[in-house]
């Protein structure tokens, strides 16, 4: 059964939300990337975690059919974290699994840093670590966390394009081809699909229009080195080798720099959750909340 609601974080501002699954099973929030919907993450990978949870995802601020109101309202990124609390206040849910992917995958960091008491455990992908400590290689040199690489070149040229008034779709061009971009050469890249879910994303937003809030969001702040050095939450970091935002090492940095922290490998994965990849990746977080 899909059951979904708004949730009224503060005033002025709703956050569209949706669980699946039965309520009697583990709770466990999806928290998307940036500037995206819940609907980024896809049915038939929602499916199969709500075979085994109660799953819950949402629309972060400025995005879906949440409220679009940061010219009114600026916040910063933290801010985002505190949106998936109040979800999970707003269903009821003392603590949950917590499964964050890019820019969720940062807000998944500051659950486990600030919240604790939350969280039954949490999975990590496609992000870099909020921590200062430095990157020791196989062959044990250090490696400061500033000379880690960046995004991939052909992903930085394609954000810097500039911004257009695209009709529906062009916008649909644009996006098939953005993930393109993301998800790397690891796997076939079926544009058809991607077009389909971005049809969807556009339905349920009711525009076309591309969001730019959390790109204009203040990020300063976000460091939590010492807290991810001493969380006791179960913490999995998913490594895809085809990963272009946050390449080769930032996962297995991740998985050193937080504390007892465990890392999996998906075959072929970039940063994008095509078919391929859904049923590993899904294995992968059952296996870590043991549902």
């Amino acid at each position: 059964m899909i059951r979904g609601r708004y949730v009224d974080v503060e005033p002025g501002v709703r956050l569209w939300a949706e669980e699946r699954g039965d309520a009697d099973r583990p709770p466990l929030l999806l928290v998307m990337g940036a500037q995206a919907s819940g609907l980024a993450w896809p049915d038939g990978l929602v499916e199969l975690l709500a075979a085994r949870h109660r799953v819950i995802r949402y629309d972060h601020r400025d995005t879906g059919r949440s409220t679009w109101a940061f010219d009114e309202n600026p916040y910063p990124l933290s801010r985002l974290a505190e949106d998936a609390v109040a979800v999970l206040d707003a269903f009821g849910v003392e603590r949950a699994h917590v499964v964050g992917m890019s820019l969720g995958g940062l807000l998944t960091q500051l659950l486990v840093a600030d919240h604790p008491d939350r969280l039954l455990g949490a999975t990590v992908i496609g992000t870099a670590a909020l921590s200062a400590t430095p990157y020791v290689r196989p062959d044990g040199v250090r490696v400061p966390v500033e000379e880690l690489p960046g995004p991939a070149r052909h992903l930085l040229e394609f954000w810097s394009l500039p911004e257009e008034d695209r009709d529906p779709e062009a916008e649909l061009d644009h996006r098939v081809e953005h993930w393109r971009a993301l998800a790397g050469d690891g796997l076939p890249f079926d544009a058809d699909w991607f077009r389909a879910q971005e049809r969807a994303i556009v339905a349920h937003t009711g525009h076309h229009r591309p969001g730019t809030a959390h790109a204009r969001a203040d990020a300063s702040g976000l460091l939590r080195t010492d807290e991810l050095a001493a969380t006791a939450v179960p913490v999995l970091v998913i490594s895809a080798p085809a990963e272009p935002v946050a390449p080769p090492p930032h996962a297995e940095h991740l998985a050193q720099v937080v504390r007892g922290a465990r890392l999996a490998e998906i075959p072929g994965m970039g940063h994008a959750l095509p078919p391929a990849v859904h049923a590993p990746l899904a294995q992968a977080v059952l296996r870590h909340t043991g549902a």
